[in-house]
């Protein structure tokens, strides 16, 4: 149960507590008398109790439990604070000065769910590596055995949406995000994204090129990670601190590189800009260099080698994205880099 109990007959207090759930994106429980409160007390996640019936309630003295709060406007007497102690709540909350902990307790809850996604990062070692379409490969081959989104966080790419097949479903872009504050709810963040059953995608409106926020790309990737299993980002070349926090906030970061002497000395520089090589690991796209070479010029493991696949741009401008099987090539190396990243994170726990 989600559904938090809020208890009141102050009609503006409960006003005030609705729009504050309204924002979280739950919907609680209301219970105007003292009965109607004891029916829902033990099992909703969340009490909040208004200073208006908390002497009431107090009196009737019931049952010890977690997450009780007292709310009140503005400054409270001394003696409500005793009052919150014999209801059993943990605080007094005071709007509206705590209005912003409220959202974030209230957002919490439609947030229940444990998950703990990993987050991963791709990148090219060089232009026109294919790193998008590897990106959008992962999201795709993961999202047939749970819940998977891949974040456009290049503003000048080609968009994910469009790689995709997504461009024409509705939903939140990275310049809506761009304009909010405040704490990200997960289960918000996925219902409002573009989405083709478990692949959900954040990008870009088509036109001029957007700008990351730090505050909103921080709010989407922890929104993220508790509401899929897996999180693939879309990284692009350029050297930005918004970008460097972004690959810093990865659980591992995915190099794609093109086996050629100029593509991997590019990789070579690419590599060079992370400072913890050991979450990094390469993808090779294509046949020339060999992976011992390439891991010895870059300091980097091979976690997985590909060939170029036929018929990927028919498969995208047909909206099919770039997977159609998981037998073709971007399939079954989405799938081998998804498994070895498994068993690294099963090892790490």
């Amino acid at each position: 149960m989600t559904a938090p109990l809020l208890i009141t007959r102050d009609q503006s207090l409960l006003d005030e507590l609705l729009r504050l759930a309204a924002a979280a994106g739950v919907a609680p429980d209301v219970a105007g008398d003292v009965a109607a409160a004891l029916r829902g007390w033990g099992a909703a996640p969340l009490v909040l109790v208004g200073a208006d019936v908390a002497g009431d309630l107090a009196r009737i003295a019931p049952a010890r439990r977690p997450r009780v709060y007292v709310v009140a406007w503005g400054a409270v007497p001394d003696e409500m604070f005793r009052v919150a102690l014999a209801v059993g709540a943990e605080s007094v909350a005071q709007l509206p000065s705590s209005e912003a902990w409220l959202t974030e307790t209230l957002t919490d809850l439609g947030d229940a769910e444990p998950a703990q996604g990993l987050v991963i990062g791709v990148t090219g070692g060089s232009g026109g590596a294919g790193a998008t379409t590897f990106a959008c490969a992962l999201g795709q081959v993961a999202a047939r055995s749970g819940r998977a989104v891949v974040v456009d966080a290049d503003p000048l790419g080609p968009g994910i949406d469009r790689v995709l097949g997504l461009e024409e479903r509705h939903g939140v872009r990275w310049d809506g995000l761009c304009q909010t504050t405040g704490r990200l709810s997960a289960r918000s963040l996925r219902e409002a994204l573009p989405r083709r059953e478990g692949l959900g995608a954040l990008t870009w409106h088509a036109g001029p090129p957007g700008t990351l926020q730090a505050f909103a790309v921080r709010e989407v990737l922890s929104a993220a990670r508790r509401g899929h299993d897996l999180v693939v980002v879309d990284l692009p070349r350029t050297a930005d601190p918004v970008v460097d926090e972004v690959a810093a906030r990865c659980d591992r970061l995915l190099v794609v590189v093109v086996p050629t002497v100029a593509g991997v000395a590019s990789a070579v520089r690419t590599c060079a800009r992370h400072p913890d090589p050991t979450s990094v690991r390469l993808v090779l796209r294509g046949s020339g260099v060999e992976p011992t070479a390439i891991s010895r010029a870059t300091g980097i493991p091979v976690l997985a080698r590909m060939a170029d696949q036929r018929g990927l741009a028919e498969a995208i401008d047909l909206g099919l994205g770039p997977v159609r099987s998981r037998r073709s090539n971007l399939g079954r190396a989405a799938t081998e880099v998804l498994d070895q990243l498994s068993l690294i994170q099963a090892a790490a726990a």
